[in-house]
């Protein structure tokens, strides 16, 4: 049975989300400030603000799924809680409970601090260092209180096609890793992070959360000396670990479970592929 689905922020992420869920039948709308002109994507673009509630009236009936991934125009906490929070909540109450079944928040890894390198999975407590770890957190705790049935997926950090920013400062020196201790990098693929989402939307009965990253943390000195050997560049000099994230080994184990294969497990061969190597 095709889906109603309303993907609230569709970026670059949202883009492959749509895509995917279009390929299985369902029918996508997609909300922004401001919706791409032209485009040739098949989706129905609807054009509103998550701050202002009165930019989102008139949305459109029996929407089956929720898919909650915005950006927020600033890096600041006012302007997090404003989207993440308050956005959230303007937009539940717009789009009513009456037909909405399921709502899928992606949240984020900065949910969790500092584990010493140690494997942090769902049932690991919260300790956001930062103003958006925090922010997100308190988008979930409101989040799973409400109803319809809510699912969350924290991500770990993004790689992909679009996001090569890390592989420019690799090839320009900008980049110091510590190496004297191991700080864990967490990574998932853009294009896993989609079907990630996709297949959480169609499972029968989700849990309420899991942990979207690759199934291969690694320390941060030996991915991005990888990533150096890749692309003919120097590897990086020591120097500090990055600040306001903890180290700390994400766990995928309960995504894989109810049945997610990513198709890139180790983000050494997904950059590979990425330069066609």
């Amino acid at each position: 049975m095709s889906e109603r689905v309303l993907l609230a922020g569709c970026g670059d992420l949202g883009l492959r989300v749509a895509q995917r869920l279009r390929a299985c039948g369902d029918e996508v709308w997609a909300l922004r400030r401001q919706p791409p002109v032209p485009d040739d994507s098949g989706m129905h673009w609807l054009r509103g603000d998550l701050t202002q509630p009165m930019a989102l009236r008139g949305l459109p009936a029996g929407i089956t799924r929720l898919v909650y991934l915005p950006t927020p125009d600033r890096r600041d906490a006012a302007a997090y809680r404003a989207i993440f929070v308050e956005g959230l909540q303007h937009l539940l109450d717009a789009l009513g409970r009456t037909s909405l079944q399921r709502v899928l928040l992606v949240s984020s890894s900065a949910v969790y601090g500092e584990h010493g390198g140690a494997w942090v999975d769902e049932d690991t407590p919260p300790a956001p260092p930062g103003f958006n770890g925090a922010v997100l957190l308190e988008a979930e705790q409101w989040l799973a209180a409400q109803s319809p049935a809510s699912v969350v997926l924290r991500l770990a950090g993004l790689y992909g096609p679009d996001r090569m920013q890390l592989l420019e400062r690799l090839r320009t020196g900008q980049v110091q890793v510590p190496r004297t201790r191991a700080h864990w990098a967490n990574r998932i693929h853009v294009d896993d992070a989609a079907a990630a989402i996709v297949h959480l939307l169609q499972l029968s009965h989700p849990l309420p959360l899991y942990v979207g990253a690759d199934s291969t943390p690694l320390p941060l000195d030996v991915l991005y000396d990888h990533l150096a050997g890749l692309i003919g560049a120097t590897p990086p000099s020591n120097g500090p670990a990055p600040a306001g994230v903890g180290s700390k080994r994400l766990s995928n184990a309960r995504l894989r479970d109810s049945g997610f294969v990513p198709q890139w497990p180790d983000a050494r061969a997904g950059y590979a592929a990425l330069l066609d190597i």
